[in-house]
Order: C-alpha cells, then sequence, then structure tokens
C-alpha cells in the first residue's frame, strides 16, 4: 500500500535545485504526483505531493535533517491522504488586475469563502504598468463552486464588489 507525503522546500535559487531535489527523492523510490515551483525574490520555492511505500516514505522522513544540509534547503513534511470526493463542484477561471495596494487577496479570497466556495489555485504578481510604471497587481485563481450555487449570480456578486474596490476583474466556467 502507498501512502502519500506534501513537501515545502525553500532555498536560495540555483541551478541544479530541481535535479537535487528530484534525485534525493527517485533514489529512495518516491514518486512526485503534483508540484508547483516558483523563483520569490532570490528563493526557489517548491511545493510537491509524492507517493511511496510506508518505508520509503519513513526512509525519506528520517533524513530530512541531512537533506537540508545537503541541499542547502528548509525542508517540511507532512504525511496526507489522497482527498476524499467532495460533491460536484464547478471549477471557475478568476482573474483580477488593479493598482498594487495592501489589502487586494484578503478582499477576494473573503468573498469566496463567505460562499463556501473553496480556492484549488491561486497565483499573484506584481509588475510595472505599461507607460507609467505604476505597480500593477495581477491575481488568477482557480475556485471550486458548488453545483447548487447560480454562477450568473455569483459572477455579479463578484463583479460587483470589484467594482466597489476598483479592481478589473472577471469570473468564467473553466474551459
Amino acid at each position: 500500500m502507498t501512502k502519500q507525503l506534501v513537501i515545502t522546500a525553500l532555498g536560495e535559487d540555483r541551478p541544479g535545485l530541481v535535479g537535487e531535489l528530484s534525485e534525493a527523492l527517485t533514489s529512495r523510490e518516491l514518486n512526485i504526483e503534483d508540484s508547483r515551483m516558483s523563483v520569490l525574490g532570490g528563493e526557489f520555492a517548491v511545493l510537491m505531493l509524492v507517493r511511496g511505500t510506508k518505508d520509503a516514505i519513513d526512509d525519506f522522513t528520517s533524513s530530512v535533517t541531512n537533506l537540508e544540509d545537503t541541499l542547502n534547503m528548509k525542508l517540511l513534511v507532512k504525511a496526507t491522504e489522497s482527498r476524499q470526493a467532495e460533491a460536484v463542484l464547478v471549477p471557475c477561471a478568476v482573474e483580477v488586475v488593479a493598482i498594487d495596494h495592501p489589502g487586494i487577496v484578503q478582499d477576494i479570497t473573503r468573498f469566496f469563502s463567505g460562499r463556501n466556495i473553496n480556492i484549488v489555485e491561486m497565483d499573484t504578481s506584481c509588475y510595472p504598468a505599461a507607460h507609467t510604471g505604476a505597480t500593477m497587481f495581477a491575481l488568477r485563481m482557480t475556485i471550486g463552486v458548488p453545483a447548487d450555487q447560480a454562477i450568473t449570480s455569483l459572477r455579479d456578486d463578484f463583479v460587483s464588489l470589484c467594482d466597489d474596490l476598483n479592481l478589473d476583474a472577471s469570473l468564467s466556467v473553466a474551459k
């Protein structure tokens, strides 16, 4: 029987880091099933789901301190279970763009959590606006909307909130 482990790793960005981390996993007979990787500032961050036997998971977990030294990364590991089937959810794509200011993520996430809508993925970034150089904020997320919620009403309420907050936004069923 196989087990799953979530691994978060953070370290100074450098070439070869992904290869070294994946070698540490495959040498212990762990398989990377899902991952998200990004460079944030000068740091490389990865979040991954791996699968292996209980012995392989235990071997990796017991070697975390040595791996941190070898890889020059901080590692956080947590055992997990496969996600249980949920009620029927409609995947929707959300995009927001605005002049950057504190509180945008809080306002958007509060809107969805108040409606019992789960955020499945979210990416944010800042960039300079063309011509003016103003710092712009972009948010992209995928949400799981319960099938009993009307997408049209949800979209109208979301766009109304964003208009009030001076955010350019869209919500559509994911393709």
